[in-house]
Parts: structure tokens; C-alpha cells; sequence
């Protein structure tokens, strides 16, 4: 899934930075103590890090800034191992295929505790949240009220069906679907990575199945229906803070880990719905997220 490849490009520059006295917190440091956020420019990672600084400052952390890192996740990686990055919000399946190209994990369980095997030293992760942003098949109302809601239901009907998707689709899934479900689609077209193509060729009928994201809003806007992967094809994706070892203090650990278990895929749903939507202020979406689950963030001095 490109798009969760921390593809950076300098377009968006969110920059908060906190204020008042020396710093209270951040740990060893990499930054003469500063805490500093990573975030790509899609929408929702930048949502995620103005959420993790809003709940460090509450912790007490006085010196932390969001700030886009420019580079793959590679450099991304780099800037974690140096420490001129603290803390980045990621997603554990695609974490976990960057530190170990072949593994099997699928479930959220597995893959977490495979990740926190897998992590070179230097590294940590903290806790999981129950939300994902991963992979899903979608279809129409139409097709899903003639008995098709799970890709086992699928299998069988994939030769009539035409799938769009992104370009490399057939190279990470075709064999794969057709090994698990017996799936063999009479086409794959490329249309996007998620995006207004694949919404577009859904709604038109160009494409009868289509790969979508889970928090994506177009889902539920477009009265489509995502089937469910019961065999866990798509690994697990679910939100989760990678840390510079030694970059937070013991508080500010727990904080963001409140903040994963806080954060829902319905949440992060809505969290984007307001973003892409709505056109809100971020800062404001994510002191929004903080004060309902009683997290609010300090206010700055």
C-alpha cells in the first residue's frame, strides 16, 4: 500500500510547538530534549501527530513540535535511529513487511507480536490501537444483497466480476486470493490507490469490486459494502506509535498509549470525514479528540 509508505513531500508544514518553561519531559532526547513528531502529508497521519503532541503536552512535555520529515521511510527510519525524530504514527502490518519482508503474519495479534520481535534495537513501539486503516474489497448494494458480504461468498462469483484497484494489485494479491478463495477475476483494472478513480469506476459500474481503505469516507457516503476478509488475506493495520528507544519519559509513554486505546477505526472514520470533509483545522479536530476522551491537552502558555 503505497500510500502508507511515508512518502513526504513538503507541501503541508503543521508546526505547533509548545511553550512556558524548560522542558518537563522527553526522556534521554535527541534534540537537547525536545520531542520531536513525524507525520507524512496525508491528512491522516498529520491528524495522528497533532493528537500524540496535544496528549504529550498534557503530560507535561513542554518542547514538542510536529513536524513532516522529507524522505521515504527509509530516512524516516534514519531519523528515528539518530533521534532527530521521537516518535511517528505508522501502521503495524506495513511496519512489520518493512523489518521483515516475508513475513506470514495477518492478524492484528500476530503481526503486533511479531513487530515488537522484529524491531532493531534503537526501536520501540508502543501499544496498538483497535484502529486500522488497511485494505478492504468493497461492492455495491446491489451485488452485496445477492449474497456476496464475504470474500469466501466472493470466490466463487470473481469470473464474473470485474476488480479495480491500484497498479501493483496483481502482483501483491492475485495469487494470493486465488491460493485463499478460490478468486480468479475476470479483469483488474487499474483505477487508483483508493482514490476518486476507484470511487468513480464503482459508482459507474466500470468495476464491480474495488480495493478501498478502511477509514476512507467515500465508503459509507456511497452506500458501499466492504465484505469481510475471513480469511485474513490483508494483514493487519492498525495504528501504532514507533518511538526513538529512550526519547519519552515513562509519562508520556502512558499518554499515547491512552491515546491508542482511545482511538477506534469509527473514531479515525470520522477524524478523516472532519479533515477531508469538513475542511477543519486539525489542531482543532485533535483537541476535539482529546477533550471527548478525556485527554484534553494543555493549553499552551
Amino acid at each position: 500500500m503505497k500510500r502508507r509508505l511515508v512518502v513526504l513531500t513538503a507541501v503541508v508544514a503543521l508546526v505547533a510547538t509548545g511553550c512556558g518553561n524548560p522542558l518537563a519531559g522527553g526522556g534521554e532526547g535527541g534534540n537537547n530534549g525536545a520531542i520531536i513528531i513525524g507525520a507524512s502529508d496525508v491528512g491522516e497521519s498529520l491528524l495522528l501527530a497533532q493528537i500524540y503532541a496535544g496528549a504529550l503536552r498534557n503530560a507535561g512535555a513542554e518542547n514538542v513540535t510536529v513536524r513532516p520529515p522529507v524522505g521515504s521511510r527509509e530516512v524516516v527510519v534514519k531519523a528515528l535511529q539518530d533521534k532527530s525524530l521521537s516518535v511517528v504514527p505508522d501502521y503495524s502490518g506495513n511496519l512489520l513487511r518493512y523489518f521483515d519482508k516475508d513475513t506470514q503474519a495477518t492478524t492484528s495479534q500476530d503481526v503486533y507480536a511479531q513487530l515488537k520481535r522484529k524491531l532493531p534495537a534503537g526501536f520501540e513501539v508502543l501499544d496498538q490501537a483497535p484502529a486500522e486503516d488497511k485494505d478492504l474489497l468493497v461492492v455495491g448494494r446491489d451485488l452485496a444483497d445477492s449474497g456476496i458480504r464475504t470474500f469466501s461468498e466472493l470466490g466463487p462469483r470473481c469470473g464474473e466480476l470485474v476488480m479495480g484497484g491500484p497498479g501493483q494489485w496483481p502482483s501483491r494479491w492475485k495469487d494470493r486470493i486465488k491460493q485463499l478463495y478460490g478468486c480468479t477475476f475476470k479483469e483488474i483494472r487499474t483505477t487508483d490507490t483508493g482514490g476518486p478513480v476507484t470511487v468513480a469506476a464503482l459508482k459507474s459500474g466500470e468495476v464491480q469490486v474495488a480495493d478501498l481503505f478502511s477509514t476512507s469516507s467515500t465508503i459509507k457516503s456511497n452506500g458501499f459494502v466492504p465484505l469481510e476478509d475471513d480469511k485474513h488475506m490483508f494483514p493487519a493495520q492498525n495504528i501504532v506509535p514507533m518511538v526513538a528507544k529512550g526519547t519519552l519519559a515513562p509519562d508520556e509513554v502512558a499518554a499515547l498509549n491512552r491515546v491508542s486505546a482511545a482511538l477506534t477505526t469509527d473514531e479515525l472514520i470520522e477524524l478523516n470525514v472532519q479533515f477531508t470533509d469538513q475542511k477543519r483545522n486539525p489542531l482543532d479536530i485533535a483537541d476535539d479528540f482529546l477533550a471527548r476522551n478525556h485527554l484534553k491537552a494543555a493549553t499552551p502558555g
